[in-house]
């Protein structure tokens, strides 16, 4: 397994390089985000640590980008404990998790252990779903293995939370999940996202996908129980 480091802080470089060699992880690491980028391409990690705060741009836009590509690679966001810093705006740029300097490397490592672990999962499931990798459903196409969901032949922007809970539910048709279920399978149990915010991603989705979200063909809800993708499409 190799981690991929992207942060101006020289002596992070360095300290982070022994922590995960230590642990028996490859390591690259990058100074700029332009590099990194570069590395990413190249060295094919399995795993991107982003700091927030780069020189000529930030680690949201970045992560942006690379989400936009399709790459799907799990991204920790690093940010320092003085930064004045939104988390949901990088969970909604598509980030994993998230960790603070100073963190606790022994935290860190977890993090990694476990963000690893659930993407092998997701492609597992993913690969799973469905032979042919996209489920259509009335005016609704997913493509699990690009990310991308077309509605009448339109591409929709979601972002790859939202895609992925899209995806959970649509590869299940007619299977309620929990909210609890459904937050263990996109974000894990060591995310600062919680439960809760699962009601919140569900009304973005909605809002994408459905012509009246207030009364939702493809994504219902189960009072007191959950949520299901309609299995009568």
């Amino acid at each position: 397994m190799k981690i991929l480091l992207i942060d101006d802080d020289r002596s992070m470089q360095v300290f982070l390089e022994r922590l995960l060699k230590s642990e028996g992880y490859g390591f690259v690491g990058a100074l700029s985000g332009k590099v990194g980028l570069e590395l990413l391409e190249s060295e094919k990690p399995d795993l991107l640590l982003l700091d927030v705060m780069l020189p000529g741009t930030n680690g949201f836009d970045l992560c942006s980008r690379i989400r936009e590509k399709g790459r799907r690679i799990p991204i920790i966001m690093v940010s320092a404990k003085g930064d004045i810093v939104d988390k949901s705006i990088g969970f909604k740029a598509g980030c994993d998790d998230y960790v603070v300097k100073p963190f606790d490397p022994d935290e860190l490592l977890l993090r990694i252990e476990a963000n690893i672990r659930r993407h092998k999962e997701d492609l597992g499931f993913i690969k799973a779903v469905n032979k042919g990798g996209s489920v259509k459903a009335g005016d609704l196409e997913i493509f699990f293995d690009r990310y991308e969901t077309f509605l009448r032949g339109k591409k929709i922007n979601l972002t790859s939370k939202e895609f992925e809970i899209l995806a959970l539910l649509a590869a299940n048709p007619g299977r309620v999940f929990t909210r609890t279920q459904i937050y263990e399978h996109v974000w894990g149990t060591l995310s600062e996202i919680t439960e809760d915010s699962i009601t919140v991603f569900m009304r973005r989705i909605r809002e994408k996908i459905e012509d009246n979200p207030s009364q939702p063909v493809y994504l219902l809800t189960v009072w007191r129980v959950g949520y299901k993708f309609s299995e009568h499409l």
